[in-house]
């Protein structure tokens, strides 16, 4: 029996502002959206179809998680997404407005850089290089 991740859970502060960073900014693809009445939702985004793991949007409905928004990583990379074309999606990210913590780097394990989600979490854009 094969195993896996499947979702990893991020809170937000609104459904619908983090589909918009993720999808038009991000370059994320919307995966579910079903509605199931008294605002219950569930809302998946990936960087392709074709992703074995996404993420599930949770809203921050109490305080508790609302002081977690955006730090669920304590300031540290909390995601990685892996690219096979480093240059043109930073590019376009860049384009759509998305907030870079520094310029691109080569490092040992290929192409990175860190940047920002609408919430300040921190996500790695890599592209490996086989290391």
């Amino acid at each position: 029996m094969q195993k896996k991740i499947g979702h990893v859970t991020l809170l937000v502060k609104n459904f619908d502002e983090a589909i918009e960073f993720y999808t038009e900014k991000a370059g994320f693809v919307l995966l579910t959206d079903n509605h199931f009445g008294n605002g219950m939702r569930w809302v998946t985004v990936a960087p392709s179809k074709d992703a074995q793991t996404a993420i599930v949007f949770v809203v921050a409905d109490t305080e508790a998680k609302q002081d977690r928004v955006g730090t669920q990583a304590a300031n540290h990379v909390f995601l990685v997404v892996q690219t096979g074309d480093f240059y043109r999606d930073y590019e376009q990210m860049k384009a759509n407005g998305v907030h870079f913590l520094s310029e691109p780097k080569e490092v040992p394990w290929g192409i990175e850089a860190v940047f920002e989600d609408l919430y300040g979490n921190r996500l790695d854009l890599v592209q490996h290089n086989g290391f």
